[in-house]
């Protein structure tokens, strides 16, 4: 299955998740690790078409999500930025999720520059990646707030050629 780059675009708008962890970690210096991750859940009925995501893309992994479900996931720092990062930044999403995507990259910008290895870098990582995915009255006002909503995202160094 050929996916066009528009109908990925309507259906992550739809479907897809730009996701920020932050797990405790206590083998790491300052005892978090943060962890970026691209995402598409889908009931198993419609497994061919994760699998033909991963196919488009060339990175990440088709996995049991949970049940019945699926995920397309992609996690690895360097496809993240190289890969997932980039295609989004040609191909714009259509609805609020390209604020979820604007703060995903700042987070990836501020990892490229290991910021992630400080504690006021992981707070403000922590503070960006508490904005994402908001739903319901509070979203509106987070949204429309953002200074992030006017800026370019994901120039970091592997993007900048683009």
């Amino acid at each position: 299955m050929k996916l066009e780059p528009q109908w990925i675009v309507g259906f992550v708008d739809g479907e897809g998740c730009f996701h920020v962890g932050i797990a405790a970690h206590p083998e790491m210096t300052l005892g978090y690790q943060i962890l970026p991750e691209f995402n598409v859940v889908q009931h198993k009925r419609d497994e061919q078409v994760l699998h033909a995501l991963k196919e488009h893309f060339g990175c990440g992994v088709v996995r049991t999500n949970h049940d019945d479900r699926l995920t397309y996931r992609v996690r690895k720092f360097e496809h993240l930025t190289t890969i997932i990062a980039p295609f989004f930044m040609a191909h714009t999403l259509k609805t609020k999720k390209n604020t979820d995507f604007k703060k995903f990259c700042r987070v990836l910008q501020l990892m490229e520059k290991r910021r992630h290895l400080t504690l006021d870098g992981i707070e403000e990582i922590r503070a960006i990646a508490n904005q994402m995915n908001v739903k319901g009255m509070n979203a509106e006002k987070l949204i429309t707030n953002d200074k992030l909503d006017n800026e370019t995202p994901c120039e970091t160094t592997s993007t900048q050629e683009l």
